[in-house]
């Protein structure tokens, strides 16, 4: 788990890939979760929330602020086509200032 300090813009990224093949897809939805250390989760979907962005066929990312110290977690999913997941957490220090 890596650690960042609070302030810091996480870029939290979704590549969407074949299996088989390895080349980039767009899946039919792609969804992210955000989970704050204080527990309240955002949900954003692409092509409804701007800040889940499309950078190029098969790869997606959001920028979170990171305002909290503690925990932070995060779930990247697609469905259909490309159907996929990942999840993973970071830490958050306070800044000693």
């Amino acid at each position: 788990m890596s650690t960042i300090f609070a302030g810091t813009t996480v870029s939290i990224p979704l590549p969407v890939t074949v299996v088989a093949t390895g080349a980039a897809v767009d899946p039919t939805a792609v969804l992210c979760k955000v989970r704050k250390p204080d527990g309240t989760i955002t949900t954003l979907t692409y092509g409804v929330d701007g800040a889940l962005v499309k950078a190029a066929v098969g790869s997606y990312y959001t920028d979170v602020v990171a305002t909290e110290a503690g925990i932070w977690a995060y779930r990247f999913y697609s469905t259909g086509t490309g159907q996929a997941a990942g999840e993973t957490s970071f830490r958050v220090r306070e800044s000693s200032f």
